[in-house]
C-alpha cells in the first residue's frame, strides 16, 4: 500500500486537466514500464502535446489483456476544494486528490502490478493503455484504437479501471456531445424586427430538441436494461446576449445526447439538421443573409453493448465476487468493443466522487483493486 500510494501521490501531482499537456504524466509511466522490460509504444496527437502510452509485458500473442486507464482529469477552477487539488493527501481512510479515483487510482495500481507481471512467466501479455482527453470525447482513445486497428495488432480482453466499486460493469450507454453557435445581427431592442436574435433562434432550437426527447422517452424498447430506459437528451448550457436591450447576435447551445438503440443516434441529428435548414436559418436570412448556424460535434463515442459471452465479464466476476450491472455513464469500454474484444468497466472508487471538489479514493477501494490485478497475473502464468 505504500508504493501505492507513492505512485498515485506522483500521479496526482501532475497537472492533467484535458486542456493542458499530459506528456509529462506519460513518460513517467511509460518509464516505469520500461524499466520494467516493457514493450513501449507513445503515440502523440497531432499537436505533439499530448500522448498515449501503450505498453506489453509478456510474449507477443493476440490474446493479451489490456488495462486501460485515461490521464486526463477534469477541471478545478470554481470547485470549493479544501486543501491543493494536484498534492495527495490522506485522512480519515481516504486518499483525496483530483484524479484519485478517475481514474489515476487504477493507473497506479495497474503500475504496481506491473512489477509483479514483469516477474512471471505470462502465458498471455498484459497491456497497458493509458489515453488522453477521455473526458472531452474519448479523443485519445480513438487515436489509440486506430492505430490498433491499422497495424492488425490485436488482444482479447479489456478491462476499463473506471470508478465501479469493483462491481463488473458488462454495459454502458453511448454519448454524443455538440455545440450550436448561431450567428444573427444585433440591433437596439425597441426594433426587434430589424435584428436576427439569436436567443430567440436559440430558443426554438432548444424547443426541437425537447420535443426529440420527448420521442426517445416514447420510442424506448421493451427490453432496454439501462437507467431510464430510454435514449436521453439534455440542454447542458445556454448562452446569448450580452444586455436587456440590445438584441443577441450570437448564442450558444450546449447539449448531449444518450442514445440506447442503433438509429436513434442519426434520427435526431438528422431531424435538428433538417429543422435548421428548412425552419430557422430561412427565417434568419430573410432579415441577414450572413446569419448561420454551426453544428460542432465535441465527442461521439459508441456504448457498450452487453454480450452474452464475455471473457473479460468472466474474469473480473472471478477475481472480485461481485455483481454484474449497467451504468448510464459513458467511458472508452465501446471503442475496444468495436476492435473485436470481450469489455467491462471494472475499476476503484466511486462514481459519485468523481468530478467533484474533495475528491476521494478509499484505502479499502485501493487494496481491493490491487488484489484483483495481482490475482489476474496468477490467472495468467
Amino acid at each position: 500500500m505504500q508504493a501505492f500510494k507513492q505512485t498515485l501521490g506522483d500521479l496526482i501531482a501532475f497537472n492533467t486537466i484535458s486542456s493542458d499537456s499530459n506528456l509529462e504524466m506519460i513518460d513517467y509511466c511509460a518509464n516505469r514500464l520500461d524499466a520494467l522490460g516493457a514493450r513501449i509504444e507513445i503515440v502523440k496527437d497531432p499537436t505533439g502535446q499530448k500522448a498515449n502510452v501503450f505498453a506489453s509485458i509478456g510474449p507477443n500473442t493476440d490474446d493479451g489483456i489490456v488495462l486501460s486507464g485515461h490521464t486526463d482529469v477534469v477541471p478545478v477552477a470554481q470547485q470549493a476544494w479544501t486543501h491543493d487539488p494536484f498534492e495527495m493527501i490522506e485522512r480519515d481512510g481516504k486518499l483525496f486528490g483530483r484524479g484519485t479515483c478517475d481514474m489515476k487510482g487504477f493507473i497506479a495500481a495497474s503500475l504496481e502490478a506491473a512489477k509483479g507481471y514483469a516477474k512471471l512467466n505470462l502465458k498471455r501479455p498484459v497491456h497497458f493503455a493509458f489515453t488522453y482527453e477521455e473526458e472531452v470525447g474519448c479523443i485519445g482513445a480513438k487515436h489509440l484504437c486506430h492505430v490498433l486497428e491499422q497495424r492488425g495488432q490485436k488482444a482479447s480482453v479489456a478491462i476499463v479501471g473506471e470508478p465501479t466499486d469493483l462491481k463488473v460493469i458488462e454495459g454502458h450507454k453511448g454519448i454524443s456531445e455538440y455545440t450550436v453557435r448561431f450567428k444573427g445581427l444585433a440591433g437596439h431592442g425597441s426594433r426587434p424586427e430589424l435584428g436576427v436574435n439569436c436567443a430567440e433562434y436559440a430558443t426554438r432550437y432548444v424547443s426541437k430538441l425537447l420535443e426529440l426527447r420527448d420521442w426517445l422517452k416514447s420510442n424506448a424498447p421493451a427490453d432496454c436494461p439501462f437507467l431510464p430506459p430510454y435514449g436521453t437528451i439534455n440542454v447542458g448550457k445556454i448562452h446569448a446576449g450580452i444586455a436587456h436591450n440590445v438584441i443577441p447576435d450570437f448564442a450558444e447551445v450546449e447539449w448531449e445526447m444518450r442514445p440506447v438503440q442503433s438509429g436513434e443516434a442519426e434520427h435526431v441529428r438528422e431531424t435538428m439538421a433538417h429543422y435548421c435548414e428548412t425552419v430557422l436559418l430561412p427565417a434568419m436570412r430573410a432579415v441577414d443573409v450572413d446569419a448561420d448556424i454551426q453544428l460542432q460535434i465535441v465527442g461521439d463515442v459508441i456504448g457498450l453493448a452487453p454480450a452474452t459471452d464475455n471473457e473479460a465479464r468472466d474474469i473480473c466476476c472471478a477475481l472480485t465476487g461481485n455483481e454484474v450491472g449497467l451504468v448510464s455513464f459513458g467511458t472508452e469500454a465501446g471503442l475496444f468493443q468495436a476492435l473485436g474484444m470481450s469489455v467491462v468497466v471494472c475499476g476503484p472508487g466511486s462514481i459519485e466522487q468523481a468530478h467533484k471538489p474533495d475528491e476521494y479514493l478509499s484505502l479499502e477501494q485501493a487494496a481491493l483493486c490491487q488484489q484483483m490485478l495481482h490475482d489476474l497475473g496468477e490467472r495468467l502464468i
